[in-house]
């Protein structure tokens, strides 16, 4: 007689080997967020249901709700997720064009997650109002680069341009609505930033 496992999919016996338990949770929820990256950012648009993204992390809903209370929850928290990432990248830029090369490399050569940041907005109505509260974190960032400008309110107006022209270069890029090369692209991006910022 044949033995089958009770474990669905992906949650073989020993999966959490070695993990303390305080750990295990946190880990779950790790492997839901990069699984929800994936079918948010989908190059069709978002696919993503719970029991989706259950399946693409090989774990049964009983832990989906561990950690998130519903689904809406859940694509908010894989939006603050890539945003956090974004953040980081570019905080740790020393000049313009590492920034762009930063976001480049996270949003563009993974498109997944540009996707999220950049597309997901316009087709989940759950991240209209996260979209929203995030730009003034991004517009604060490269304000906070603007040091040379010495009126702060020209300094928020050239960020919050500046934030708004890099925005539509990259959703135009993801949706291939340009024909620039990868390098074309960063040159021009970075020469933008450049350019805007040594005129003020």
């Amino acid at each position: 007689m044949e033995l089958r496992s009770s474990a669905p999919s992906g949650q073989r016996r020993g999966r959490w080997s070695g993990v303390p338990l305080r750990d295990r949770q946190a880990l779950r929820r790790s492997e839901l967020i990069t699984a929800g990256v994936t079918l948010l950012g989908g190059p069709e648009g978002p696919s993503l249901t719970v029991r989706a993204v259950c399946r693409a992390a090989g774990l049964t809903e009983r832990y989906f709700y561990e950690s998130f209370s519903d689904r809406d929850e859940f694509v908010r928290a894989v939006y603050d997720d890539v945003c956090t990432t974004a953040m980081t990248a570019l905080a740790s830029s020393s000049t313009p064009r590492e920034a762009v090369e930063a976001f480049v490399a996270l949003m563009v050569d993974d498109p997944t997650r540009g996707r999220v940041l950049l597309l997901a907005p316009e087709r989940e109505p759950v991240l209209t109002r996260s979209g929203a509260d995030w730009m003034p974190t991004f517009i604060g960032l490269l304000q906070s680069r603007l040091s040379h400008v010495s009126d702060p309110a020209r300094q928020q107006m050239i960020a919050t341009g500046l934030v708004g022209a890099l925005t539509a270069l990259f959703t135009a890029y993801l949706d291939n609505r340009l024909s620039a090369t990868r390098q074309q692209f960063i040159d021009y991006c970075s020469d933008l930033v450049l350019r805007r910022a040594a005129t003020h």
